[in-house]
């Protein structure tokens, strides 16, 4: 079974096949190699490829933009920058709101081992 793997793998990920489909994998692999229910198994194989499966995806649709809030603070946008020097208080990030509808953004302080219920905390 191992020597079936091996095989798979080089005739769908080796630099000269680029991913073939299943079945020109099996055309090609059944000029040198048999094994029982081997189309199968290629089928297998190549259904479970990642690559192959990102290819045959059907394309997003176009984008559709956000509604306007009404109000604000009433959507918001949220970001952290981290990895900063200490400050003398211990912090080492900032946590970014912004507001999507005046775009005006608050900078706070943070620090990375904060959990969600402390930020629920500074942000109320």
């Amino acid at each position: 079974m191992e020597l079936r793997k091996k095989i798979l793998d080089e005739a769908h990920t080796s630099m000269f096949t680029i991913h073939p489909g299943s079945n020109k994998m099996y055309q090609d692999l059944k000029q040198k190699f048999w094994w029982t229910r081997m189309k199968r198994e290629i089928a297998k194989y190549v259904s479970e490829c990642d690559r192959v499966k990102t290819d045959h995806l059907k394309p997003a649709g176009m984008l559709q933009p956000l509604a306007v809030p009404a109000w604000k603070w009433e959507d918001v946008h949220m970001d952290f920058t981290v990895g900063l020097p200490r400050t003398q208080k211990r912090y080492d990030s900032i946590w970014v709101i912004i507001d999507r509808l005046t775009k005006s953004a608050q900078f706070l302080p943070v620090k990375t081992h904060y959990t969600a219920v402390t930020y629920a905390e500074l942000y109320i």
